[in-house]
């Protein structure tokens, strides 16, 4: 009997495997979840290359590998900036929980061949190598590796998929490898060096990292050049005659002056005094042709990002997370493509018929498959189809967001088949005294594209002008109109992706991203009509770089980057060469930007206040023990105006003062951070928050994670036991009371106990049953006791002793875990835990109390 041909495959996304294992099992696949929770894997029978086969899909979650510095390199404090450049670069888990590497490998063992179905562009051929790399040593030597080719989640285009397989392109992969690497090592030396240097200057910036970006910064530029012409812009007046006439059948209508406008009065004045002399308009000449209005092309996803922004009011990245759910979903086809012209292959006519299940397009689409289909020429740069729909929906299926861009995509996509909009267009040339007019009259004579994209429509004025060469006609009133000159608007983010478009800023999936970081970087506002409007911190940015080196906000640099990029792709150019001559560049500019970055503080300035001016008196400084001020604008800082110096505080919530009390290690004066009700707190000392005293403290951690051995707020005196969802140990927050709370030092899980307790202390004893240190809870009056009618204080285990444990709230929802040992205290505790054995039903127990 022959062995059963053993297929592993890979999709994107969760949903995405789940659509095409259903579409390629005809419904008729098992599914259970992966070790990681996260995926799940779907089985069935079938055929494959003409042999019976077990197929079994699953997915990763995006990238499955992401670019990194290898240690030393990712701490802020020990690296310079400029080593960053050389520095090592390893590949880590993009999303460490989820332990995709390891899930993949499992389920991939001994499969004879391996099908990738991530998406069809670079990024996707990069994750296909990913993948690739995780299951290596899984599946057979001799295992085919394939690649499915695709542009919609259609039974139709996935099965033609299926049956087509190809190799995975390394070359592809490269290119975003060596995007990631440059991206990486650019983007981290000027961020680094640039938010330490104005953070530590200035108190107001109001953004929490000062990064700079090869695409970002460019698309920064293109903002605030547009915000420079603004304020340099000067007004003018100039004048404009303004005439009134008579039709024959009494209608009055305001014709052009034909001169358009005069920026000298005394000549425009003269003008109306010449004109102001008839009593009548004569009609020198009539031109009645028609026009037209081209239909548009194939869309693309510059093109839907545009409209979405412009038209549907919704911000890029956006209108692109909708695209891609509608796409997993299988209402329409990849949403990332270049291309702006249809194949010959394609089946419109069969969409168009698709599309007449829509109520809101089932009249243009059954006038199009009665006059016939007439998709023009467009460009076809060999990615993917144009973005088209591939399912029917209603408003019922999707909400409200998903609903209007699919309604656009379905809108364009008609359009895109339907005639020109044709039109009469009347011009009519008037002579008052020696002054030139005309008098213009649209009137629609067949609406094509326009029936279903109604925005696109030329307005229509069907006055009946019956005129002849010759005529006159009344002037009723003749006046010279002042006005003035505008200055441009702000960008749109529809000008911007034009923009970011031409000069080759970006790819279309990463042009979103670059305009969304603007956005959280507070360099830019959105303001109404989705105009991108610069903040002074984007504006001095800019120009610090302008009065530095111009190339640095260019957006041709970049573009050279991509053309580079793209000859790796295509395997006309050298992985390594390209990075390292790029680096090179990128290595001499962050040198001279570094020497004379002190040209942009004058710019600084003159905008923000200096840290010194900056804040208000908070804690004592443990060195020279003066107040520090806190400043709370973007991010949230401690610095002491005598010592000149800066401390990184907790972000996202609120910082107060402790009861005065000294850290012992430093004297600095310690600190709470706070979040809402239901957020745990912790108590911390500013200098060892930035610099930990002891090796295995992280920086950024509070005393909740500190080892000290006498320190009565460290985790060593405060630790109860060890946490059931992560390596770490819940303490008691000794600030917390009256609403006491116990929580991981490490993780979000968070316990309320004892409410109205007067006070909670961490005993030296541990509990017989499980091990945890015994607590005692007092409270001060019999109103308030919840122990019993009697008892005022009780000592005993949080989650063994009979009156304690009714007492702790369930607050946080975990998996039943075997808990590892509490560390043992440190030498000069106040006591010596014992080593004793846990039973393995009261570790259950224990982990069980959080579910």
């Amino acid at each position: 009997m022959s062995r059963t041909f053993s297929v592993f495959m890979v999709a994107e996304k969760p949903s995405l495997a789940q659509s095409l294992a259903n579409i390629l099992s005809n419904d008729n696949c098992k599914s259970r979840k992966a070790m990681n929770g996260a995926c799940s894997v779907h089985e069935w029978n079938g055929n494959f290359q003409k042999s019976s086969a077990r197929f079994k899909m699953t997915s990763v979650c995006g990238h499955v590998m992401t670019a990194d510095f290898t240690g030393k390199y990712n701490n802020w404090d020990r690296v310079d900036p400029a080593e960053l450049f050389l520095a090592p670069i390893e590949k880590k888990e993009a999303i460490p929980k989820l332990h995709m590497p390891k899930m993949l490998s499992i389920e991939a063992e001994g499969s004879d061949a391996v099908v990738l179905w991530l998406d069809c562009d670079k990024e996707g051929e990069n994750i296909c190598f990913e993948v690739i790399n995780a299951i290596r040593h899984s599946i057979k030597k001799n295992a085919q590796i394939l690649r499915a080719k695709f542009s919609s989640i259609t039974e139709k285009d996935i099965k033609a998929a299926m049956n087509c397989l190809v190799s995975p392109n390394e070359n592809e992969a490269l290119s975003v490898d060596a995007r990631q690497a440059l991206d990486l090592r650019i983007g981290c030396a000027f961020t680094r060096f640039q938010t330490k240097y104005f953070q530590n200057k200035y108190g107001n910036l109001d953004s929490s990292l000062i990064s700079f970006g090869p695409c970002q910064t460019p698309t920064l530029g293109f903002c605030v050049e547009r915000h420079d012409k603004i304020q340099s812009f000067k007004p003018e007046n100039y004048w404009v005659l303004n005439a009134q006439i008579k039709l024959p059948n009494n209608n009055i209508v305001t014709p052009e002056w034909d001169k358009g406008s005069i920026f000298d009065q005394e000549v425009a004045s003269v003008c109306l005094a010449m004109a102001k002399g008839a009593n009548h308009a004569r009609v020198l000449s009539i031109q009645d042709k028609e026009m037209s209005k081209s239909r548009p092309l194939a869309l693309n996803t510059v093109e839907l990002m545009r409209a979405a922004s412009a038209g549907l009011g919704m911000g890029p990245q956006h209108a692109m997370q909708i695209a891609e759910k509608l796409y997993t979903q299988g209402f329409i086809s990849y949403p990332r493509t270049e291309t702006t012209s249809y194949s010959e292959n394609m089946d419109l006519r069969g969409t168009v018929q698709m599309l007449k299940n829509i109520p809101e397009a089932s009249n243009f689409a059954n006038k199009l498959l009665a006059n016939g289909l007439k998709p023009k020429k467009g460009t076809d740069v060999g990615d993917h189809p144009p973005i088209t729909p591939t399912k029917a929906a209603s408003r019922a299926q999707l909400d409200g967001d998903s609903w209007r861009l699919y309604e656009y995509i379905v809108a364009h996509f008609l359009g895109s088949l339907g005639g020109d909009l044709k039109y009469r267009q009347m011009q009519v040339a008037l002579l008052i005294g020696n002054e030139p007019f005309t008098l213009t009259t649209r009137k629609t004579i067949d609406p094509g594209f326009t029936a279903i994209m109604t925005w696109r429509a030329v307005s229509s004025n069907s006055e009946s002008l019956n005129l002849t060469v010759g005529t006159q006609l009344e002037v009723v009133s003749m006046k010279l109109d002042e006005r003035q000159t505008s200055p441009p608007d702000y960008l749109t983010e529809s000008e911007l992706i034009a923009l970011m478009d031409k000069h080759g800023i970006g790819t279309d999936a990463s042009i979103p991203v670059h305009i969304n970081n603007i956005c959280q970087r507070n360099y830019v506002t959105v303001e109404n009509g989705r105009r991108l409007k610069p903040t002074n911190l984007g504006i001095v940015l800019i120009h610090g770089y302008q009065a530095i080196d111009k190339d640095l906000c260019l957006p041709w640099m970049r573009a050279a980057v991509e053309k580079q990029l793209n000859l790796i792709a295509t395997g006309n150019a050298n992985y390594d060469a390209v990075l390292k001559h790029t680096l090179t560049v990128f290595q001499l500019k962050f040198h001279y930007f570094v020497a004379t970055v002190a040209a942009m503080d004058g710019l600084f300035e003159c905008t923000f206040s200096s840290l010194s001016d900056s804040g208000k008196p908070m804690s004592r400084c443990g060195k020279c023990r003066r107040y520090m001020k806190i400043v709370n604008s973007k991010p949230t800082r401690l610095h002491c105006p005598n010592c000149d110096e800066t401390l990184s505080l907790p972000q996202n919530g609120g910082v107060r003062m402790f009861r005065e009390i000294k850290c012992p290690l430093d004297e600095y004066e310690l600190l709470q951070w706070y979040g809402g009700s239901e957020c745990k707190s912790f108590i911390f000392c500013p200098y060892c928050y930035n610099h930990p005293p002891f090796k295995d403290m992280k920086k950024g951690s509070g005393c909740n994670a500190c080892d000290h051995p006498t320190c009565l707020y460290s985790k060593t005196t405060n630790g109860i036991c060890n946490c059931p969802e992560c390596d770490g140990v819940l303490v008691l927050d000794p600030a917390s009371g009256p609403k006491w709370k116990i929580a991981c030092h490490r993780c979000d899980v968070m316990v309320s106990c004892f409410e109205h307790a007067s006070r909670v202390t961490v005993e030296e004893e541990k509990c017989e049953s499980c091990d945890s240190q015994v607590v005692t809870v007092e409270y001060k009056s019999l109103e308030r006791t919840k122990l019993s009618n009697a008892l005022q204080e009780q000592t005993g285990c949080v989650f063994c002793d009979p009156l304690l444990t009714p007492l702790v709230e369930k607050k946080i929802a975990l998996k039943p875990r075997i808990i590892r040992n509490r560390p043992a205290r440190p030498a000069g505790a106040k006591g010596k835990p014992k080593k004793k054995p846990k039973p393995k039903d009261k570790m259950a127990q224990l982990a069980a109390y959080f579910v």
